[in-house]
């Protein structure tokens, strides 16, 4: 499945409607993994709860963790709550002002859409400190799981992107082997795709969302996801506007070894 807005009846998970007790309650984003996002209230009280399966579950605490460093740096959602359960996984965090780039609002209007998630990444990039960052996204770490993903038999080619179709697993470990020499290191979103940063009435950027996997790395591990999001979610054309808003040229190779690397990826 893709990532998105669900089309299906969800039923909300008991520990859900527990949090949100009468006020409204809606599901707003599904993603690859199972996991659910719910909107609680509305207006500037609104509130989020992340809900993952318990197969998932690890993966809220490390995000809650990233988020409660980088608040003090960049605008991202504040943690009240989270725990765990036999069922799954929740984390509670506050609303932020916006919507998603992906919104019904911004897609009619990808230009300041994808000048917005370029500009806000640039700014992320800028804010957070690389030398009091304790969370490493760096290539070597993530060569490292995929070589484990391997090992344990959990790389599945047809599930990539049809540019890496025509690679073998060794083909493609071979390729990822050798990353290019580092641009720029600095504290990367981890998941820059375009759904994950909000825009305000304005068109700016007014925060970034799902920082699970954020960490110290070369900028282009973010661009090229970022890049790449923008054709998933706007059409083809986008790249370079997005690019020339975070005020940065093309980098065709950095950007294909990314790229691979991302689908690797869990």
């Amino acid at each position: 499945m893709v990532a998105g807005r669900p089309t299906r009846k969800v039923v909300p998970p008991a520990v859900v409607l527990t949090i949100a007790g009468d006020r409204p309650l809606r599901v707003v984003w599904e993603n690859e993994i199972g996991g659910l996002t719910f909107e609680v209230g509305s207006g500037d009280d609104r509130q989020f709860v992340k809900w993952l399966p318990p197969n998932q579950a690890w993966r809220l605490a490390p995000e809650a963790e990233r988020m409660r460093w980088a608040a003090s740096y960049v605008q991202v959602p504040e943690v009240i709550d989270g725990d765990h359960d036999a069922d799954g996984a929740w984390l509670l965090t506050r609303g932020l002002p916006g919507d998603n780039a992906v919104s019904d609002r911004w897609t009619v209007n990808p230009e300041m859409a994808v000048r917005a998630v370029g500009a806000g990444l640039r700014q992320l990039h800028d804010r957070l400190p690389v030398g009091d960052c304790p969370f490493s996204w760096s290539a070597d770490d993530r060569i490292a799981e995929v070589g484990r993903r391997h090992r344990a038999g959990e790389l599945d080619p047809s599930g990539w992107h049809p540019t890496h179709q025509h690679l073998t697993v060794e083909d493609a470990l071979n390729i990822i082997d050798y990353p290019p020499r580092t641009d720029q290191l600095v504290v990367c979103h981890g998941d820059a795709c375009a759904p994950n940063t909000l825009i305000a009435n304005d068109g700016t950027c007014s925060g970034h969302v799902d920082l699970g996997t954020l960490g110290v790395a070369d900028r282009w591990a973010d661009l090229a996801i970022a890049t790449w999001s923008t054709e998933w979610n706007y059409g083809p054309g986008w790249e370079l506007t997005l690019l020339d808003a975070y005020g940065i040229d093309a980098d065709p190779e950095r950007t294909r070894y990314y790229r691979l690397l991302w689908d690797l990826g869990p």
